[in-house]
C-alpha cells in the first residue's frame, strides 16, 4: 500500500528542500511530478535552478501541471514520487477553467483531491505532496483571489486529512504534525 506523505509551509520555508531530502533518503528510482508552467523568463530560471539541484541525484522529471491522477497511474515504475507542488496544481485547474469559462468551488477541487487520493492509494510507492500554506495571511482584496485561497485551502486540508503523515515547515524546520 502506499505511503502518502504531506509536506507544507510558507514561501521560502524550506518545504522543497526538506521533501526532496526525504524523498533521496528513501530506495528506488524516484521521479519528481513538476506542476509549474513556464510563464516567463524569472519563472524559467526558477525551473531550471530546481532541476539543478536534482542533477545527479537520480531523478526523473515528469511534467504535470493538470492531471496529476493520471500521471501517478502512468509512473508505476518509480518507487518514490515527489509532487512539487499542489499550490500550482490548484492554480493551473484554475486558470484551465476560467479560459474555459468553468467556475470551480471548494467541492470540485475536494473531490479532484479525493480522486487523487484514491489514486495513491492503488499504488505501492511513497508519494510525497508538497503544498504552501496560505490560509495565515491577510484575506484577499479580490474575489478570484479568495477563490484561489479557499480551493488550496480546501486542497491540503483533503490531502492533510488523507495523508499518512503530514509535515509543517518554518524557517527550514519541520514540524511533524502527523505521524505514519
Amino acid at each position: 500500500m502506499a505511503r502518502l506523505i504531506y509536506v507544507s509551509g510558507g514561501c521560502r520555508s524550506g518545504k522543497s528542500a526538506y521533501a526532496q531530502n526525504l524523498a533521496e533518503s528513501l530506495p528506488g528510482r524516484r521521479a519528481y511530478l513538476a506542476t509549474c508552467p513556464l510563464i516567463d523568463v524569472e519563472m524559467e530560471q526558477r525551473i531550471a535552478l530546481h532541476q539543478q539541484q536534482r542533477v545527479d541525484r537520480n531523478w526523473e522529471t515528469i511534467e504535470a501541471p493538470r492531471d496529476l491522477a493520471e500521471t501517478i497511474e502512468q509512473a508505476r515504475d518509480f518507487d518514490v514520487l515527489l509532487i512539487d507542488c499542489l499550490t500550482l496544481w490548484i492554480n493551473n485547474l484554475l486558470y484551465e477553467a476560467e479560459k474555459k469559462e468553468i467556475t470551480l468551488s471548494e467541492q470540485l477541487i475536494k473531490k479532484q483531491c479525493l480522486e487523487l487520493i484514491e489514486t495513491c492509494r492503488k499504488k505501492e510507492q511513497t508519494i510525497i505532496f508538497v503544498s504552501n500554506e496560505l490560509g495565515m495571511g491577510l484575506v484577499p482584496a479580490d474575489s478570484i483571489s479568495r477563490l484561489y485561497r479557499d480551493c488550496l485551502g480546501r486542497c491540503n486540508q483533503t490531502i492533510a486529512k488523507l495523508a499518512d503523515e503530514a509535515i509543517f515547515m518554518v524557517s527550514g524546520i519541520p514540524l511533524t504534525l502527523k505521524q505514519g
